[in-house]
């Protein structure tokens, strides 16, 4: 584990790759830990020699939530704006783009394939915590800024005494923004990132795979990973151009590698993206059966 301070960075199997996420310790006297996605041998080794007794999500995905339910004993926070609908099976599918794409038939297809132990972990957050605020945990000062875009209710732990910002999902891998759940925003993404290099922090510790920055190295890395956003607007425009229906669009691969989108969620998510691409650009398609596509 690598320390700065009185955090701690522990990592998930694979370099942090999705579906793990990295974790931070606090070292403090609440025993704190964010996220809860880092390889689940650590925790528990945590757990056991340091303590964990409070859990703090930065948001409701299984990547970073997963591990909640080896804790029991402790308490689980979620920001504000998620806490009701990640609560229920139905509200995190509503917010994955599955009901939208799906219908109220596609739910109860993915309710099937859910582990049960997310189950639990998403079951056992019972509190929220505030953003813009200043938390401090045993002179550890920390605020849980508002950074929309990825999902709606996104935060980003921002240390300012120790000039550290966990970045989550602003995680600069090739894949690009990742904003292709329902509740995701194309435009929040790109605006949250201005935000992001404007804080008066020397260490981004970003979620997945590359890992930890610094602020010009961030800089350097944000302007490559959003400039991903513009490269699939004009892929899709150049395929609406020629005509291609929707269906036609979503079985290319923008967003996911073609030969992995017969796996239901990865194809949920191709067709939310591209609908969100198009009503960005403006574009309609028409479906294979000549309907032209409402964009929600």
């Amino acid at each position: 584990m690598k320390r700065i301070g009185p955090l701690s960075i522990i990592e998930g199997p694979n370099k942090s790759k999705v579906p793990f996420s990295r974790s931070l310790y606090i070292h403090s006297s609440e025993k704190v830990l964010i996220d809860s996605g880092a390889d689940s041998n650590t925790l528990i080794q945590l757990h056991q020699e340091e303590g964990i007794d409070l859990i703090i999500n930065t948001h409701y995905h299984p990547d970073h939530t997963q591990h909640n339910y080896l804790f029991p004993q402790a308490e689980k926070w979620l920001n504000t704006i998620e806490f009701q609908h990640a609560r229920t099976i139905d509200g995190i599918a509503r917010s994955n783009g599955i009901y939208q794409e799906w219908g109220q038939a596609g739910i109860e297809m993915w309710k099937n394939n859910l582990p049960e132990q997310w189950i639990q972990s998403i079951g056992e957050i019972t509190s929220t915590y505030e953003y813009e605020i200043e938390y401090s945990f045993s002179g550890v000062k920390v605020h849980f800024l508002h950074t929309p875009g990825h999902t709606a209710g996104l935060s980003s732990p921002y240390f300012p005494e120790l000039g550290v910002v966990y970045v989550s999902d602003y995680d600069m891998t090739s894949f690009g923004p990742w904003y292709n759940g329902t509740d995701g925003n194309i435009e929040d993404f790109i605006t949250t990132g201005s935000r992001l290099l404007e804080l008066d922090a020397d260490t981004f510790i970003t979620g997945h795979q590359k890992g930890i920055f610094t602020k010009q190295e961030f800089s350097r890395e944000m302007e490559k990973f959003l400039s991903i956003i513009a490269k699939r607007d004009e892929l899709i425009e150049q395929y609406v151009l020629q005509g291609l229906t929707f269906e036609e669009l979503t079985n290319i691969g923008i967003f996911y590698p073609k030969n992995t989108l017969d796996v239901p969620i990865f194809k949920t998510w191709e067709r939310s993206g591209i609908r969100k691409h198009l009503q960005r650009l403006g574009l309609s398609v028409y479906s294979e059966d000549g309907r032209l596509i409402a964009l929600k």
